[in-house]
């Protein structure tokens, strides 16, 4: 899908009149200038949504080379008829892809002082890249992941992240790939995940990728951010995301893979119980982090 002929105009002629490389695009309506603030809003879902979207066709046009996404209440965008898990799978559908993912970021100036701090070194070749951690399932259910978990899409996230590392200048890149079992299934004793479905696709990527696994996530963790591996391949969602917000939860960034478009964004939520409050106010590091990246995803696949 693309934009109107006339929006594309009308973009084009503020930004080629525009004094500095900064372009503000109001899209502002009374019904979303009286919602309230920091609660859940049908009207600013709709909003929210009809902006994503927006963004995502001027990055198709080639408009703009990249966008960087603040965070979205998924209540308010279902309270607004647009039943999507979030941005990814929104992004997802109009750009018509289906092998996609979500991917967190951490900064090699992150890694390197942590690897300074818990082990005393400056690390691999990872130290000069980041860590960076893709999920096979996204949003669902815990109890689902063992039914939604395929070979098919291990094997696809494993290649989604390697063509992540060698676009962005990874050289080894060496990945990890997570159990999903505790202690990696103890050979069945906790699960078969790992033989019947992880294990396959690791096989199938290794005559050609650096890929390990499916190795326990508790040390897997630990020894990529020692700089043993430069990506990892998490099973769902709170498997990837608890250790890249506890070890950078203000530097982190959200990365979607297989878009024909470049798009980042904050890994932490839209913290209604911050918005607009000076006692405690929301750290915008996050979305600093994001748009830098973001500019830098442009210059590597430029």
């Amino acid at each position: 899908m693309t934009s109107p002929p006339e929006t594309r105009l009308e973009l084009e002629e503020v930004i080629a009149s525009a004094d500095s490389g900064f372009v503000c695009l109001e899209q502002g309506s009374p019904v979303l200038n009286q919602a309230a603030l920091g609660t859940v809003s049908a009207d600013a879902g709709d909003a929210a949504y009809r902006w994503l979207v927006t963004a995502c066709r001027l990055a198709q046009l080639g408009i703009v080379d990249a966008i960087a996404t603040a965070p979205l209440n998924k209540e308010s965008l279902h309270a607004a008829g647009h039943q999507y898990p979030g941005h990814t799978e929104i992004l997802a559908a109009e750009c018509g892809v289906t092998d996609f993912g979500m991917m967190l970021h951490l900064p090699e100036s992150r890694l390197k002082q942590l690897r300074q701090a818990v082990f005393a070194k400056e690390g691999g070749a990872a130290d000069r890249h980041g860590l960076s951690i893709v999920h096979v399932t996204l949003h669902t259910s815990v109890e689902s992941i063992p039914r939604l978990l395929t070979t098919e899409q291990v094997t696809e996230k494993i290649r989604l992240l390697d063509d992540f590392l060698r676009d962005t200048g990874c050289e080894r890149r060496s990945i990890g790939v997570a159990a999903l079992n505790p202690h990696g299934g103890e050979h069945g004793l906790f699960g078969d995940e790992e033989a019947r479905v992880i294990e396959p696709a690791v096989h199938a990527c290794m005559p050609e990728l650096n890929v390990h696994g499916p190795l326990p996530v508790d040390t897997l963790i630990r020894r990529a951010v020692s700089g043993e591996f430069d990506g990892v391949v998490a099973m769902y969602h709170d498997q990837g995301h608890i250790p890249v917000k506890l070890l950078g939860f203000d530097a982190a960034i959200n990365i979607t893979l297989g878009l024909p478009i470049i798009r980042t964004s904050p890994t932490h939520g839209t913290a209604f119980d911050r918005a607009w409050t000076s006692e405690s106010p929301a750290d915008p590091s996050g979305m600093v982090e994001a748009v830098l990246m973001a500019a830098r995803l442009s210059n590597d696949y430029s």
